[in-house]
């Protein structure tokens, strides 16, 4: 439940996709146009998405869903964005910057507060229980080895093999 249901070029003016400039997703140096259309889509899209399930599920049922969140309120707080950061210097080396600049992923990282909200607003459930948990990403964690790198290696795969992200490059 990460990826946005309509790519961003389609509910962002021409004009303010370029200016994220270097980015594959929301960054600390993303313009704000950037950051409220990733916004605004994913609160369209989850609002949507509580809403269709409402009606599949059984009065009294629950729901559990996992999603990739952060733990800051500011999306490009880096708290998720670094990743993708990561990615996007990657491509860039392999790749002319225009290519680069014409895309962005089509995903979003909510924050605790802003899936609370979300389920309030949209009215279709009772939030009972919201628990988060952190997979340290630490390499130099010497708890965890090399599972940091792991970590953020199998968050990458996840999220850029979804049906066709980086085929749009």
């Amino acid at each position: 439940m990460y990826e946005l249901s309509s790519h961003l070029k389609k509910c962002q003016a021409p004009a303010g996709l370029e200016k994220n400039k270097g980015h594959i997703y929301i960054a600390n140096g993303s313009p704000p146009t950037i950051i409220e259309a990733y916004t605004n889509q994913f609160q369209r899209d989850f609002s949507l998405f509580l809403g269709l399930r409402s009606e599949e599920i059984k009065p009294g049922g629950c729901m559990v869903i996992t999603i990739i969140g952060r733990n800051m309120e500011d999306p490009s707080s880096g708290d998720c964005s670094d990743l993708w950061e990561l990615l996007a210097k990657s491509l860039l080396d392999m790749l002319a910057e225009a290519d680069l600049n014409s895309f962005n992923l089509p995903i979003y990282h909510p924050s605790e507060g802003e899936v609370r909200t979300m389920v309030q607003e949209e009215g279709s459930f009772d939030l009972d229980k919201l628990e988060t948990f952190e997979a340290s990403w630490d390499p130099f964690d010497e708890s965890y080895k090399y599972r940091g790198a792991q970590n953020v290696a199998n968050c990458i795969r996840i999220v850029t093999n979804t049906e066709p992200t980086l085929a749009i490059i």
